[in-house]
């Protein structure tokens, strides 16, 4: 009887290119459409087993001073106390605690996100990662795409005006779209 070994596959390390990745989000206005934004400065690491993705984990950081929603004065507003008082919580974080695979091209990573002080589970939705390739300086790539709802309430952020037609001005459920590349570190 022979025993055969099995080699563990190696992790390989990424670090978020920040000007080819985009953090948005989109939330009600006034329950009849949706406004979006997008943060700038994304930072973090992957760190990535391509023979076995529920090995692999991430670690990720948002500057909520880049946010930009198309509108300097809503953008004042949402950096302010009302909203993510980035003086005071200048940072969003992900670090992920579980990555599950149920299917080819269906990986879900569960992990704390905090943000405005608050700490909570979310789930993303992962398209990817793509298969590795080179880019004309001579880095290796990786590129994803990561979807969540999260309840802004979960996270302190519950600041509101009511609509003299009923309903209210921000909506509570807001959809966070993560679109990621990666350099091999």
């Amino acid at each position: 009887m022979s025993t055969a070994t099995i080699t563990p596959a190696a992790l390989t390390t990424w670090k978020i290119d920040p000007a080819h990745s985009a953090a948005e989000f989109k939330v009600k206005h006034m329950m009849i459409s949706n406004v979006r934004g997008k943060f700038s400065g994304l930072s973090g690491l992957l760190s990535l087993n391509e023979a076995d993705l529920t090995a692999s984990s991430v670690e990720a950081s948002i500057d909520v001073a880049t946010i930009s929603t198309g509108d300097p004065q809503r953008d004042g507003h949402l950096k302010s106390a009302d909203f993510f008082d980035t003086e005071k919580f200048p940072t969003f974080t992900f670090k992920s605690v579980a990555v599950h695979q149920d299917a080819p091209g269906e990986v879900a990573v569960t992990g704390e996100l905090t943000m405005h002080g608050v700490t909570r589970t979310a789930t993303f939705a992962v398209e990817g990662p793509s298969a590795p390739a080179k880019d004309p300086w001579g880095n290796i790539r990786v590129g994803l795409s990561a979807t969540a709802k999260i309840n802004r309430k979960d996270f302190g952020l519950t600041w509101n005006s009511a609509l003299e037609t009923g309903g209210v001005l921000v909506g509570e459920e807001v959809t966070i779209t993560l679109d990621v590349q990666f350099i091999k570190a």
